[in-house]
């Protein structure tokens, strides 16, 4: 297996991580097809321990966040670097309330959205 992009997990420590096994069965796809959206950065990876995996936060109930590529794509083309997304989406705002990532869950995603296309101009 090739080595895949992982960052290290300063900002999701306290949240769950699923494996890439476990994505795989989540999204009812071969582990292949998750190596791929780590690479094209779909969704992002952490290192915990030894272990890499990806937040829990990034899925609902068998699918991909459909707001987290677009977040990720649109911090990363505004010259964002992964662990700087991770630090993003992971970390308090007050005016939101909470976390991008909590947020990203419900009815004010789209907000969540417009500030980070704001962010990456």
């Amino acid at each position: 297996m090739s080595t895949l992009p992982s960052y290290p997990d300063k900002y999701t420590s306290e949240d769950e991580i699923y494996s890439i096994a476990q994505v795989a069965e989540l999204l009812d796809a071969p582990e292949t097809r998750v190596e791929h959206l780590l690479k094209q950065r779909q969704i992002l990876a952490v290192r915990r321990d030894k272990n890499i995996g990806v937040p829990a936060l990034f899925f609902t109930e068998q699918r991909i966040n459909k707001h987290v590529p677009g977040i990720i794509a649109v911090l990363e083309d505004g010259g964002y670097r992964p662990t700087e997304i991770l630090k993003y989406l992971f970390s308090e705002d007050e005016s939101l309330p909470g976390r991008p990532i909590d947020v990203l869950q419900g009815p004010r995603a789209r907000e969540v959205m417009r500030r980070a296309q704001a962010m990456a101009f």
